[in-house]
């Protein structure tokens, strides 16, 4: 048998693209400041918005995921950073979410044998596969994996 799971979010927002609001995560009150990106018209800076929040939702998944095969798979990990990086592509009035590309720095243990490092790189190429956001947008977003494996 299925479970559903519910994620509520609110979203406030005033004005067009000088405008201003907030989303907030309903179950955690959570709360981030919105605002148009400069490059798509925006005057103010000062919040984040929907692009920088799917690299960031793709960034997060990608980070729990690999945490977790990495433990389940008792992998020696000294630490995880992970960055991302989304690409939108305008051509005049189309704006396409294209690509993210998820920068993995895996630090393990200085024992970490080898084979732990073989299997690190390997599942760092393959974690993106098991996270949910990932594949809630593979078919229309290019999910890229470039890690770096490393001994602490």
């Amino acid at each position: 048998m299925s479970k559903l799971h519910e994620y509520p979010v609110s979203v406030q927002w005033n004005g067009g693209r000088e405008g201003a609001g907030s989303v907030t995560a309903d179950r955690t009150g959570i709360r981030n400041e919105l605002r148009v990106p400069p490059e798509f018209g925006g005057q103010d800076p000062a919040g984040t918005n929907p692009e920088e929040l799917l690299a960031s939702a793709v960034a997060a998944c990608y980070s729990i995921t690999f945490g977790i095969i990495a433990a389940n798979r008792k992998l020696p990990l000294a630490g995880l950073d992970v960055k991302a990086v989304g690409l939108v592509e305008e051509q005049g009035p189309n704006i396409v979410y294209r690509k993210v590309t998820i920068h993995p720095n895996v630090r393990l243990t200085p024992d970490a044998t080898d084979e732990h490092v073989k299997m690190a790189e390997e599942m760092a190429h393959k974690a993106d596969g098991y996270c949910i956001i990932t594949n809630a947008v593979r078919d229309k977003v290019e999910i890229v994996v470039e890690p770096t494996v490393a001994r602490a």
